[in-house]
């Protein structure tokens, strides 16, 4: 696809959560009297598989879990996740997977009761630590954080249980797809581990680059990707316009030589496998 379409920045969704913050930390800003827990980068058509999304939270996010390509039902997507912790305050914490082994009978039980949140591991979180959740993990997002969060483009999520708020539960669907285990430490990182090559999967790519990437990274980024500033700016130079995109934006470009690194610090880079 490099070359297909000029570059362009995406434009965003800012969503209210009962969980979100009335003030959101630069360079973004809530909307008076509104609690923002999301801000989307719209999918474009040149990559409608991949969603990108900062998450800001002041209170814990329903225990949820997603289906994977092999559990969708008619109307339903799979679903695979990656959070890039970017701030955590003292105490921030992640919810992943389970203490022991649980089966869907003992799951149900403790979802319906509210004892679940004990049985689940929740992991002491700082900034750059990495998560990757497949289909079927369990998981819940604490207060006092701030995330990047890439996932296939899916909204299907089966909610187990919600501290009483009077939202919709999804037990059975939920206990069809939850795997009853712990989280395997694998799946967890931080940047300072990984280096530039921060995930990859079946479905999407993320790197993390200070400065200019190298010929490597150029070569995992030849068509359609998605480039986001997290200090200074990158600008995408073509035959049309230069379109250039700072902190809390992102920018699709063709491919990664379509991109000006001169005035970058860190930026992530992602795309779909």
């Amino acid at each position: 696809m490099s070359g297909a379409f000029s570059s362009r920045r995406l434009p965003t969704r800012m969503v209210e959560k009962v969980w979100g913050r009335d003030t959101l930390p630069a360079p973004f800003a809530a909307p008076g009297g509104q609690r923002i827990g999301e801000i989307w980068f719209e999918p474009p058509p040149e990559m409608p598989r991949l969603l990108v999304k900062y998450l800001f939270t002041s209170d814990k996010l329903s225990v949820q879990v997603h289906p994977g390509e092999d559990d969708v039902l008619a109307g339903e997507q799979s679903k695979e996740e990656c959070w890039l912790v970017l701030d955590a305050e003292p105490g921030a914490q992640l919810g992943i997977g389970f203490n022991r082994e649980l089966s869907a009978e003992a799951i149900g039980e403790a979802a319906r009761d509210g004892s679940i949140e004990a049985l689940m591991t929740w992991h002491d979180v700082a900034t750059g630590d990495i998560f990757v959740l497949p289909p079927g993990t369990v998981h819940a997002i604490g207060a006092g954080l701030s995330l990047l969060e890439v996932q296939q483009n899916s909204d299907t999520t089966f909610r187990l249980y919600d501290y009483g708020r009077p939202r919709e539960l999804h037990l059975e669907r939920a206990l069809a797809v939850a795997r009853g285990t712990p989280y395997p430490a694998h799946l967890r990182a931080n940047v300072a581990q990984r280096g530039s090559a921060l995930v990859e999967t079946a479905h999407f790519r993320l790197d993390r680059v200070e400065g200019m990437p190298s010929d490597d990274m150029h070569a995992a980024y030849p068509e359609a990707c998605l480039v986001l500033p997290l200090e200074g700016r990158v600008i995408a130079r073509d035959a049309n316009a230069d379109v250039r995109a700072g902190p809390g934006e992102c920018l699709l470009a063709p491919s990664l030589d379509a991109v000006d690194f001169g005035e970058a610090g860190v930026t992530l880079l992602t795309r779909s496998a």
